[in-house]
This record gives C-alpha cells, structure tokens and sequence, in this order.
C-alpha cells in the first residue's frame, strides 16, 4: 500500500478515499440522528413517551393508524436503523474501499464503496418493514404506551430481555459477531468482482449483522421505540462488540444482565 502521502506531498489514494468514506459516515449518522432527535420532540405528545427521559405521561394511545402513521413509522425505524448500524459497520465499509482500490490499482475493476453500502442498508431496510408491522400489532394489543412508547407488560418486557440475554450466549450470535469482527477475513472469503459482486458482499455482511443484532434492536420495544438515551446506549454496545479486543465478552456480559432484568421484571407481575 502506498504511505501517507504521495511523491508531491498530497495524501495518497487511499488515504483520500478513507476520509471521504469517513466524512460520508459520519454526516449520514448525524443527518439521522438529527432527524430522530426532531421527531422525538414532535412525537412525545402523541405516544405518551418523553423520549429524553425514558419515561412515559400517558396511558395508550389507541388511536388506530392510518395510511400516513404507517408510513413515517416506516421511515422512522429505517432512519433509525442507518443512524445506529452504518456507524458500526464502517470498518467493514473502510476495508472494503481500501481492497477494492488495491484491485483497481491492479488493473481489475473499481467498483464504488456505496454500491457495498446499498446492499448492507437495504437489509435494514427489510427489517425496518418487521419492525413496523411488529410496532402495530403491539400498540394495537396495548402492548406499548404509545405508537413510540415501552412496554406496557412486565410479562412481555421480561420474557424479551431474557430472550435478548441468552441468545447473547447462542453459537449464532458468536459466529455472526465473528463475521463482523473481522473485516478482512469476511472479504478474503466472501469477495465477488463487479458491481453485482461488491451489492451482494454488501448485503452478505447486513444478514450477518442483522443476525448478530436483531434482539438487541427488538429491545426497543421494552425499553421505549423513541427513547434515545437507550438507542445511543444499544449502538454503542454494538460498535463495543464488533470493535473492542474483547467485544465477544462484551456481548455475554451484557447478556447476562438482560436476563437479570428480565427475571425481575417477571418477579414483578
């Protein structure tokens, strides 16, 4: 790879491409959570949730949605998803730029690094659709104080975190993180030449993203839909686990304290 800078003294190819990268992910996440911090504030009063605090006013709001509640509630959740998992995939997205310009300088086709993003977005894309429908169908059995409130039950909340706490303990949990863990490994083994190639490598590494953290996500449910306290606290634990030399503990740790949480909300009913 080429060093810091080139013969003139600018920085190299690679580098330049790295901060642009990280430029992109960065005003991408804070374009997102712009948006969730706006629509949190305009959507307190609806849900009964104050979303800053983490606690609710009201009781349900069991106003039925109409066409309109589906779909912010959509954009909601996928705005939501990009602003907490394209962050923790950016070492993945910076690996993938750094091989693929290696390959152009090889004389093999370039392909650009938002064509792997596209693929991994639009996993979360699929998922922000079960999100919302699973959003209905809780509000609507009084399972969430509001469109974007918490649990209601002890019963459901409980059962959750402890479903959330074991499957942190579950061999699909440790070979997803795995795959996540290791940028190189995963391209090395997974690497497919083209623009199609680079959307299905995209869209491979989101599946095992999703697989890694769908319960942490689904906790949202328990925890508050629009609270943002715990949103930052999840994507944090997420980048912990993908980033830190002992991320895999990380994610036991934390999975034993959801089951804690969970028992004694089950204690509670």
């Amino acid at each position: 790879m080429m060093g810091l800078e080139s013969g003139d003294g600018s920085l190299s190819v690679y580098n330049r491409d790295r901060v642009i990268i990280v430029v992109a992910i960065i005003i991408i996440t804070c374009v997102s959570w712009v948006y969730l911090f706006n629509l949190s504030g305009d959507m307190d009063s609806m849900s009964g949730f104050d979303s800053k605090t983490g606690l609710s006013r009201a009781m349900p709001n069991m106003v039925p949605w109409g066409f309109s509640d589906w779909i912010s509630m959509f954009v909601m959740w996928l705005v939501m998803m990009i602003g907490m998992m394209v962050p923790t995939a950016s070492p993945m997205i910076l690996m993938f730029s750094t091989v693929n310009r290696q390959k152009k300088a090889q004389n093999q086709p370039y392909v650009a690094t938002a064509v792997f993003l596209s693929g991994y977005v639009l996993v979360w894309l699929g998922f922000s659709i079960g999100a919302t429908v699973s959003n209905w169908v809780l509000h609507s059995n009084t399972l969430l104080s509001g469109m974007m409130g918490e649990s209601t039950s002890n019963l459901f909340g409980g059962v959750l975190l402890i479903s959330a706490g074991i499957f942190q303990w579950t061999p699909i949990k440790k070979a997803c993180l795995n795959n996540c863990r290791t940028p190189m490994g995963f391209l090395m083994t997974e690497w497919k030449n083209g623009s199609y190639g680079a959307f299905r490598m995209g869209l491979g590494h989101g599946i095992y993203c999703l697989g890694c953290c769908w319960l942490l996500m689904a906790l949202l449910f328990v925890l508050g839909v629009m609270n943002l306290v715990w949103i930052a606290v999840l994507t944090a634990l997420i980048l912990v686990e993908k980033v830190a030399p002992k991320g895999d503990w990380v994610s036991r740790i934390t999975g034993i304290g959801f089951a804690v949480w969970g028992i004694i909300l089950l204690f509670q009913i």
